[in-house]
């Protein structure tokens, strides 16, 4: 059983992959594979993921700050603070700071397991090729669409 604590502001690893830091808050260890929460720490204008959807999670997205752009399932979109963005396991979907400031998210993902793919980006000593990103995804159940993403890179004026 894991004990109850207080995670303080400051607390959590972290982990980077171009504009996006991520910062775990509690791991699917803690929750018996339930669910995981991650926050998400976005520069101005970076693209969060390449268009994709995993197999076997549900994930749902807070916005604390920012401007949160958004495609689901076809339909894009904005999301600002108070709102929550639902992907669906099995959807196809993509996320970004729409902004020119920075943003922040809390993203609870369920059943856990998923969050671990974040955690691999730290593992990296360069930025990834779309080869070596679709792999790493696939061992998590997550398949990734990097000719849909070029689009939605494009006409936000994004980074990745």
């Amino acid at each position: 059983m894991t004990a109850a604590r207080v995670l303080g502001p400051h607390d959590g690893d972290l982990s980077a992959l171009g504009g996006v830091r991520d910062r775990f808050m509690i791991d699917g260890k803690d929750t018996d594979g339930r669910f995981a929460l991650v926050q998400h720490l976005f520069e101005p204008r970076a693209l969060a993921a390449p268009m994709h959807r995993h197999r076997d999670e549900d994930e749902y997205t807070y916005v604390l700050t920012g401007r949160i752009g958004a495609v689901l399932d076809g339909e894009e979109l904005v999301a600002e603070p108070g709102d929550l963005l639902f992907k669906p396991r099995g959807q196809w979907h993509t996320f970004w700071n729409a902004g020119d400031e920075p943003a922040t998210v809390l993203e609870l993902i369920s059943p856990a397991g998923f969050e671990e793919l974040f955690r691999s980006f730290a593992t990296l000593t360069a930025a990834p090729s779309p080869e070596e990103l679709a792999e790493m995804a696939a061992r998590y159940g997550c398949d990734l669409d990097f000719p849909a993403t070029g689009p939605v890179l494009e006409r936000h004026g994004l980074t990745f």
